[in-house]
């Protein structure tokens, strides 16, 4: 237990510009505190007793503002920053040298007994007021935007957003987890994808009418009237709305027949 602990005040010191010292860490960061009595906790929830680790974790809460259950398991090296408004419930399961902001919440879904909270793998950062919600797995190296709520399993080194959660995959880029400017905007990006999409139909809409101008009024055309397709199949689409892989291999099916008729 004292080494995680010691984990616990190392990764502060790391992680934080703020901390400027073992003694200040001691006294004055809540999430810190919060972790120590989570781990005497966990310890007696371990042997069975039955009362006291329930006690030990409401007296943290009321010291911290942070709600661990002490049936969680929580890995070393792992900072609360700030802490208030932190819930963790009995099942959750979080890896080594995680991190999670303020108002973080850590539930379960609906009254299934056994497994029913998230478990987070490695370096997992989850921004201020996310909620990881159900019995789902969280890929080692993601990154939990603030304020997004996550219902499903998330794959390693990916950048989760939005309310429900979507990911943006970012495999093998190392990413700072205090960077929370870089985070994508997803909605902005779809919305200038769609606009131009219907900037190119407004354009093959006008030559179309153009042509059959033409055709009414008895001349030859001088160019086909028919354009390109648009192409459906677009990733940051797809990933924003969720859509599943038979919906994906539909539109890649619906892209070469019509590859096909313009050939």
């Amino acid at each position: 237990m004292l080494d995680s602990v010691w984990a616990d005040l190392a990764i502060i010191k790391e992680r934080d510009p703020a901390a400027r010292g073992t003694l200040e860490i001691l006294l004055c960061y809540p999430g810190f505190h919060a972790l120590v009595l989570h781990r005497i906790s966990h310890r007696l929830w371990r042997l069975g007793l039955p009362l006291l680790p329930r006690l030990l974790s409401q007296l943290g809460r009321s010291l911290t503002g942070v709600e661990i259950h002490p049936g969680a398991r929580i890995g070393r090296g792992v900072f609360i920053d700030h802490g208030m408004g932190v819930v963790v419930g009995e099942t959750a399961v979080v890896g080594n040298n995680c991190l999670l902001y303020q108002g973080v919440t850590l539930g379960g879904t609906g009254k299934a007994v056994g497994k029913r909270h998230p478990t987070l793998e490695d370096n997992v950062v989850v921004g201020a007021g996310a909620k990881v919600l159900g019995a789902i797995t969280v890929g080692s190296n993601t990154r939990i935007g603030a304020g997004s709520v996550l219902l499903r399993d998330v794959a390693a080194d990916s950048t989760v957003v939005g309310i429900p959660g979507r990911v943006i995959h970012q495999s093998g880029v190392r990413i700072d987890p205090l960077a929370h400017s870089a985070l994508p905007d997803t909605e902005a990006n779809v919305i200038r994808n769609l606009m131009e999409r219907i900037d190119t139909l407004e354009g093959e809409l006008a030559r179309t009418q153009a042509c059959l101008r033409e055709l009414a009024a008895g001349r030859p055309l001088l160019e086909p009237c028919r354009g390109e397709a648009q192409n459906l199949k677009d990733r940051e689409i797809l990933e924003f709305i969720g859509e599943n892989e038979l919906m994906t291999k539909a539109l890649m099916n619906n892209e070469l027949l019509s590859g096909d008729d313009r050939a």
